[in-house]
């Protein structure tokens, strides 16, 4: 019987596999040697392969094509990415260069636009900018400044007041689009998305503030759930509740024909991954075609808003570990040099797994280790997989001169904004401003203004623009 770490991987998983092989003992992340970066830079350490973001987009944008067109089906595929994933000038900029249209957020999304514009990335015409969210006034200001100066902008309306500033500011036409309030799962905290406009008032807001008003054309209707895309009857009839609500809305509106089921494609976050991205993309292009036949409508043109799964993939996050620690008779850890909590924070607040290895050591013996973060918090580690409720990793001989590498892999997305990556936020969403209040000699209140609210100009520093 073999007890060595890189036996255990072998007997468990189909390895090597896609993106991850062993080379000279060390392992190999889409064929770079991730020890030599070690070598060079030092742990911790960032790392993004900016090639595997453009085979994503490749990779989905055939399997949609293919299946439509083996089934006839009439409509396009819009490949949108999601900003929010991450902001970076150089992912935007890969992502643009694979003739990806683009899905934002908030205000500060905008600003980043012109930006990319402004170096000829972003295209007038060609490039399509759905904006989503709840819009503060700030957003909305935005949104219809890029209408009029002729962007290919679509508003996707998420309350029946939005509308009303883009009537009132907006030149006219303005291509728009509604997002429909999803049910949320049964066993979820609430029953229906705070996101979008509920399924029973979509029809009369078309009819009341759409239909008649000259200055709008009504050009998508927006889906999307909490959950992701997901082989369960709940999937498939939220889906197949917004094609039933594309259709009635089409047969009121010929400009409609495009919809957008959002994002939510899932991305590998265990060698044992598992998810048959060919078998779910034809099934919601059967779903979407075989509605619409039944209900005698042309098929729609379809968008997604791909984040996660655009540039999740490419990402990775090595650490060193720096000592080992047996605190009982069964429990080991393994303390690394930077935190978990604020390095991924996902990991610490929603539960989140990504695909942990070792670089090196792989012919050493295995064991089950916790692995522990550098802050004081308890709540600093990292014990479980996706596939078990255990972490095993290569144990450590005290006198071996090299240190143990451990790599977090696919953590290209949300990351860095979450945990507040050089004072970026999620969603580009700024730091509010801070006034320190207190008491003069008399006892009366003073107070000052400390900082600012966060400017864009700040944000886009950060972020390379």
């Amino acid at each position: 019987m073999t007890n060595r770490y890189f036996d255990l991987i072998d007997q468990t998983f189909y390895f090597p596999q896609e993106g991850f092989d062993i080379e000279d003992g060390y392992l190999v992340f889409n064929d770079i040697p991730v020890i030599h970066l070690i070598r060079k830079y030092g742990t911790p350490l960032k790392l993004t392969y900016l090639p595997k973001i453009g085979l994503q987009i490749k990779k989905a944008r055939n399997l949609f094509t293919r299946a439509m067109k083996s089934m006839g089906y009439h409509g396009q595929y819009h490949y949108c990415y999601c900003t929010k994933s991450s902001h970076f000038s150089y992912v935007l900029n890969e992502v643009l260069d694979h003739d990806a249209n683009i899905e934002t957020s908030s205000a500060f999304d905008i600003d980043l636009l012109r930006r990319l514009y402004a170096k000829g990335k972003v295209d007038k015409k060609d490039t399509i900018i759905i904006c989503n969210g709840f819009k503060p006034v700030n957003y909305m200001e935005r949104i219809i400044a890029l209408a009029n100066d002729g962007f290919n902008v679509i508003p996707v309306i998420d309350n029946k007041d939005e509308i009303d500033y883009y009537d009132q500011h907006g030149k006219g036409p303005i291509n728009v689009g509604i997002r429909v309030a999803t049910e949320e799962e049964p066993n979820f905290e609430f029953y229906t998305s705070r996101l979008g406009i509920r399924n029973a008032e979509v029809m009369t807001f078309y009819k009341e503030k759409i239909a008649d008003n000259e200055k709008f054309h009504l050009r998508m209707l927006h889906f999307f759930v909490d959950t992701g895309i997901r082989d369960t009857l709940y999937y498939w009839g939220e889906l197949r509740k917004a094609i039933k609500l594309y259709c009635e809305l089409k047969r009121l509106s010929p400009d409609l024909h495009a919809i957008n089921i959002g994002g939510g494609m899932p991305i590998r976050n265990s060698l044992g991954f598992e998810f048959d991205y060919k078998y779910m993309i034809r099934e919601i292009v059967r779903l979407i075609l075989d509605t619409c036949e039944e209900e005698d409508v042309p098929e729609p043109d379809i968008f997604t808003e791909f984040g996660k799964y655009t540039v999740g993939e490419s990402g990775a996050t090595i650490f060193s570990v720096l000592a080992q620690k047996q605190q009982n008779d069964s429990e080991v850890w393994y303390m690394i040099d930077n935190s978990l909590m604020t390095t991924l924070p996902d990991a610490w607040g929603i539960g989140e797994r990504f695909v942990l290895l070792p670089i090196n050591k792989w012919n050493n013996e295995y064991r089950r280790v916790n692995i522990g973060g550098l802050s004081c918090d308890n709540s600093d580690y990292y014990n479980s997989e996706v596939h078990q409720s255990q972490v095993y990793l290569p144990a450590i001989a005290p006198d071996d001169p090299e240190p143990l590498y451990l790599g977090f892999f696919h953590t290209g997305a949300y990351q860095d904004s979450i945990s507040g990556y050089g004072g970026i936020k999620h969603c580009l969403i700024p730091s509010p401003k801070h006034v320190i209040v207190d008491k003069d000699a008399k006892g009366n209140m003073v107070d000052v203004l400390y900082q600012e609210e966060q400017s864009a100009e700040s944000m886009l520093h950060i972020l390379g623009y």
